[in-house]
């Protein structure tokens, strides 16, 4: 206890009003939550399907129900009964044609009604979601996944030994003290579902909800998972999972059960119940035979269209009867010094910091994402430059050159568009998840991903521009240089924003598709292939649309402008017609001094394809709300 007390010395956070219901209570070690018990009363899901032909497809139909706290309930039933459905409804996870009411504690939240967001949000703050799927992003060790989750959900206001200790505890809760070294890649399947367990209980969520535990499991892991939930259940948290067909062993741990089929309840009631509750209707459950099995072939009709008797006889209060409190001895052992914390919500700032750290470190890992793009640039660079060597100061070779300005921002716009077109639809269900459980605000990881992503792709212009420049006899004037790279580092921040945006809107086939049609339609307009004025009127206002336009305006002016003297024309040539800058520009119908302009404009169409890109990720992120 002095020990404890002396980690906490000076803590004691005020907190008032509004503040109060946005915060959780901690205690030292793994403290009895506060008992939130969930209630749901005609609950009902639609969906629509058809493209021109609109059906409308019932997937829940009027449900009922109530799950206590202390106990480990499993939702069952046969594929397609609306097991996940009813999950994802009783979260919040999915909204689209939910109705009903449900209530959390004292929480409540109606859909289908004028509930505000605030309702809401307090409802799913009571609980948090585990998916069937671990999102765990492999390149960092547990306790740094651990220590991530610490920092993003207790904030600022606990010192590092305090963190490090309730870490301690949820791994040894959770039997994963010894993997804190360890890959999340290299973890097996029982350890990866149990490290996406202990992540959420870092804030000591009153409510869990999963989403079939045991999916991919051995039988003998199993068998620990549901151990491990029931031990959690035992404490006081409100545990609801689905399970599709769990053996006998593990049906008896179920303090209640809720089975569906067809979208309503056919059974609810405590697992050890189950088989007098179907002899009382005449269905005897054969000797020896999993009563789970036995249940779900009747939900699946293999006994005859049973469903309707037993959904008339599914009335819960005839079914109230709870298991009886475990003896004191037989309950979990848990540390007698504890202290209660109140962990108030840290601030976005803090949590801005936090992300951007772990999005440091991520990049920094990744070979495929700074070193070896890195290598590759250099190399181009020197390809490049070789091949247009020293077609900058030879009027003979102009034409040349201007190839090498338009070939510069193409290269490095599929570099940075494909990317993030490959790479941001495997961080988008990690980010869904985190951010459904409250994990961090939407701005604040897209402000956290930009601010990481700028210097990188600045870098990566610079790099390849260094060797490109200088080979290919560009004039060695820094102005003119820092001018170059100026361009090329806003090519790479826009075909980076675009490659967010498709990667938020299509998978990485089609987003690698439109990708490559969308920079190849840029090309066309940019301005080399065809001149803005000599192309049809009609198409001309398009040409303003691609921003390769501007930046492969503004790299020419950039070597031609600002009063750059004449080329040097070849000992072999007798005429060189574009030997002068401005007879070039004027070939070219471009003004002298539309420099600033277009990267004024270009900036502004950074702005706002990095407003379109994050309003595509809340859609695409709240899509399944």
């Amino acid at each position: 206890m002095t020990t404890s007390l002396t980690l906490l010395q000076g803590f004691s956070p005020k907190l008032r009003g509004r503040e109060q219901n946005e915060c959780r209570t901690l205690q030292i070690n793994m403290p009895p939550p506060v008992n939130v018990d969930i209630e749901f009363k005609g609950v009902t899901m639609e969906a629509t399907t058809g493209f021109i032909k609109k059906n409308k497809k019932t997937i829940l139909k009027n449900i009922s129900g109530d799950f206590k706290s202390g106990e480990l309930t499993a939702i069952m039933g046969p594929s397609g009964a609306g097991k996940t459905s009813l999950l994802n409804a009783l979260t919040g996870y999915s909204l689209k044609g939910v109705t009903g009411v449900i209530r959390a504690g004292n929480s409540v939240c109606e859909f289908d009604s004028t509930n505000s967001y605030q309702t809401l949000n307090a409802y799913r703050k009571k609980s948090c979601y585990i998916l069937q799927d671990d999102k765990l992003n492999p390149l960092f060790l547990v306790s740094e996944q651990m220590q991530f989750a610490a920092d993003l959900k207790l904030g600022d206001t606990f010192t590092q030994k305090l963190k490090n200790s309730v870490i301690s505890d949820v791994l040894k809760t959770l039997g994963l003290t010894g993997t804190e070294n360890t890959p999340c890649s290299k973890l097996s399947g029982g350890q990866r579902r149990r490290l996406s367990i202990a992540v959420e209980l870092i804030d000591n969520p009153p409510v869990l909800f999963l989403d079939e535990p045991t999916t991919g499991l051995d039988s003998v892991s199993s068998k620990q998972c549901m151990e491990l939930l029931q031990n959690l259940a035992r404490v006081g948290r409100t545990i609801i999972c689905t399970i599709h067909q769990p053996s006998a062993t593990i049906y008896k741990m179920f303090d209640q059960v809720y089975v569906l089929a067809e979208g309503q309840c056919v059974y609810q009631g405590p697992s050890s119940h189950t088989v007098p509750h179907l002899a009382s209707l005449g269905l005897v459950c054969p000797k020896y035979h999993n009563p789970a099995d036995y249940i779900l072939e009747l939900a699946n009709g293999e006994h005859g269209q049973l469903n309707e008797l037993l959904i008339a006889n599914c009335v819960p209060e005839k079914l109230n009867e709870r298991i009886p409190e475990l003896p004191i001895e037989n309950r979990p052992a848990l540390s007698n010094e504890k202290m209660t914390i109140v962990i108030n919500r840290p601030y976005e700032f803090y949590k801005f910091k936090v992300l951007f750290k772990r999005c440091v470190v991520q990049q920094c890992r990744d070979w495929t994402v700074v070193p070896l793009r890195m290598v590759i640039h250099v190399i181009i660079g020197i390809m490049l430059g070789l091949f247009f060597n020293n077609v900058g100061n030879d009027a003979s070779r102009t034409l040349s050159n201007l190839g090498f300005l338009i070939i510069s921002p193409t290269y490095l716009c599929y570099t940075s568009l494909i990317p993030a077109v490959l790479r941001f639809p495997d961080e988008l269900p990690v980010l869904k998840k985190e951010h459904f459980n409250n994990w961090y605000n939407l701005k604040t990881y897209y402000i956290a991903v930009l601010v990481t992503n700028t210097p990188i792709q600045i870098c990566y212009s610079l790099i390849y521009s260094i060797p490109a420049y200088l080979l290919s006899g560009q004039p060695i004037e820094l102005h003119r240089f820092a001018m170059f790279v100026l361009i090329l580092s806003n090519v790479s921040l826009i075909a980076d924003t675009i490659g967010i945006f498709i990667g938020s809107c299509v998978n990485p086939i089609n987003g690698t598709f439109l990708g490559a049609i969308t920079t190849c339609v840029m090309i066309v307009f940019a301005g080399f292939l065809v001149i803005p004025s000599h192309m049809p009127s009609i198409l001309q206002p398009v040409a303003h649309g691609s921003f390769l336009k501007q930046v492969y305006e503004a790299l020419t002016l950039s070597m031609y402008s600002f009063d750059r003297t004449p080329l040097a024309c070849g000992e072999d040539k007798i005429y060189c017609h574009l030997k002068y800058p401005q007879t070039i520009l004027k070939e070219l119908d471009m003004q002298p001094g539309n420099y600033w302009q277009d990267v004024c404009i270009i900036l502004v169409e950074l702005l706002l394809l990095r407003i379109i890109a994050f309003l595509s990720l809340k859609r695409r992120v709240k899509k399944c709300n």
